[in-house]
């Protein structure tokens, strides 16, 4: 039981002063930046879907 106990006084610790944690702006320039790469894999994503799905319907429509 020490163990723990001793475990969660150490991660408490850290936390409080060993971490530094981002500025209100930080947080957002971060967020920011997450967004727009998610939108802009994803349209990369749903493009390269497209463009296979396109592709495969050529291939079928040859061999009707």
């Amino acid at each position: 039981m020490n163990k723990v106990s001793n475990y969660i006084k150490e991660s408490y610790h850290e936390l409080v002063e060993k971490v530094t944690w981002p500025s209100g702006s930080q947080l957002q320039q971060s967020t920011a930046i997450v967004l727009i790469a998610t939108v802009v894999i994803m349209l990369m994503v749903s493009l390269m879907d497209f463009a296979s799905s396109e592709v495969l319907k050529l291939i079928y429509s040859l061999f009707k």
